[in-house]
C-alpha cells in the first residue's frame, strides 16, 4: 500500500504541477526497466553562465544538441543512488525539462526495475543504461551520477564514452572502496539478510544531509526511508555487492576526452573535505561546482545552485558535438 501511495502521488503531482514526464517500462536488452522521459517536451534555450574558474568556457545562450531526435536541445539521464530510486528527482526534474530532454529511471534492483542475480555489477547497470538509450533512440546524453549513480556513469564512461557530451558525478568519486568501507558493506548485507532493512533506512535517509539542514529536509528524510524500505532486499544486497566490487577510475577519467563536471557538499558526510580536495586535485580536466550548504544530497539541499550547474555544463557540451 506504501508503494501504491508513493506511486500515486508522483502521478497527482505530474497533473498539478503541469510536469511533463512519461513514466512508463521498457526493455533494455533483458532487463525491465521501470522509467520516466520528458520527450515531446519542447525545451527553451538555457542561457549559460561560467559558474567557477574550472567550468568550460560559455556558450553564450546557445542551444545543445540532442542527437536522438535532431533538434537543438540536450538529453540529460539522471542515475539515483543507493537505497534511492527515480521517485527521488521528482522536484528537481522540474529545474531542467524545461531546457532540456530529461530521462530518469530506476536501476535494476532499485525501485520497480528488476533483479538480475545476486551481483549487480556498475558495468551490467552501464550496460542497462546503454540498452535504456538505444531503447529511447538517444544517441548521446549527459550522464549525472548520484553518489552509486556516479559509479554506474564512470562505468558507462569506461564503455560507451562515444554516447557522451558529458558526465557529472554529483556526490559521488571515482574511488574504488576502500577496506574500511567494504567492511561496511558487508555489514549492511547482514543487516538485509538478518531482516533489519528497517533499521537501515532509518539510518540512511537522515544521513545524507548536512546536519544543519535535516530539520527542515525532514519530508525529504522521510519519503527517502519510504523508499528504501520498499527497495527489495535481494536488489539492496546485489547492488552493495556490485559496488564492492568495482575498480578504481581515477586513471580512465584522467585519459578520458569526455568533459567531466564535479559537483559536490561542502558538508558531505560520506566525502570528506580532505577526499573531496584530493579528488578536486587529481583531476585538473574536471570542473566544478562546490555547494557550500548541502551535504550528500545536494539536488535536494541547494536544488537551484545544483541544476544550474548540470544546465550550464550540459548546454555547454552537446552544442560542441
Amino acid at each position: 500500500m506504501q508503494r501504491a501511495v508513493i506511486f500515486f502521488n508522483f502521478t497527482l503531482q505530474n497533473r498539478l504541477f503541469g510536469y511533463k514526464m512519461v513514466e512508463k517500462f521498457i526493455m533494455a536488452g533483458d532487463t525491465a526497466l521501470n522509467i520516466c522521459d520528458s520527450e515531446g517536451v519542447t525545451p527553451k534555450t538555457h542561457s549559460r553562465t561560467t559558474t567557477n574558474d574550472r567550468s568550460p568556457a560559455g556558450c553564450d545562450g546557445d542551444e545543445g544538441n540532442d542527437k536522438a531526435d535532431g533538434k537543438n536541445i540536450p538529453c540529460i539521464v539522471l542515475l539515483h543512488g543507493y537505497l534511492e530510486s527515480m521517485l527521488v528527482w521528482d522536484d528537481f526534474v522540474p529545474l531542467l525539462y524545461p531546457y532540456a530532454r530529461v530521462v530518469t529511471l530506476d536501476l535494476p534492483g532499485h525501485g520497480i526495475s528488476e533483479v538480475k542475480g545476486k551481483v549487480h555489477t556498475m558495468e551490467y547497470l552501464a550496460d542497462t543504461v546503454l540498452g535504456m538509450l538505444d531503447k529511447l533512440g538517444i544517441e548521446r546524453c549527459t550522464l549525472v551520477g548520484h553518489s552509486m549513480g556516479g559509479y554506474v556513469a564512470l562505468a558507462f564512461c569506461e564503455r560507451h564514452p562515444e554516447r557522451l557530451d558529458g558526465i557529472v558525478l554529483l556526490s559521488s568519486t571515482p574511488n574504488a572502496d576502500s577496506d574500511e568501507k567494504r567492511t561496511a558493506r558487508e555489514r549492511e548485507i547482514a543487516l538485509i539478510e538478518a531482516g533489519k532493512k528497517e533499521l537501515l533506512a532509518r539510518t540512511a535517509a537522515g544521513a545524507g544531509f548536512a546536519a544543519e539542514n535535516r530539520r527542515a529536509m525532514q519530508d525529504n528524510i522521510d519519503n527517502l526511508e519510504q523508499i528504501a524500505l520498499l527497495t527489495e532486499d535481494k536488489g539492496i544486497t546485489a547492488l552493495l555487492r556490485g559496488m564492492m566490487q568495482r575498480k578504481d577510475m581515477n586513471d580512465m577519467l584522467r585519459a578520458s576526452k569526455v568533459p567531466q563536471l564535479f559537483i559536490l557538499g561542502c558538508r558531505d558526510g560520506y566525502i570528506s573535505e580532505e577526499v573531496a580536495a584530493q579528488m578536486i586535485a587529481a583531476h585538473p580536466q574536471a570542473s566544478v561546482v562546490r555547494l557550500e550548504k548541502s551535504g550528500h544530497q545536494g539536488f535536494m539541499e541547494q536544488p537551484e545552485e545544483c541544476a544550474k550547474a548540470i544546465l550550464d555544463f550540459a548546454t555547454g557540451n552537446s552544442s560542441k558535438n
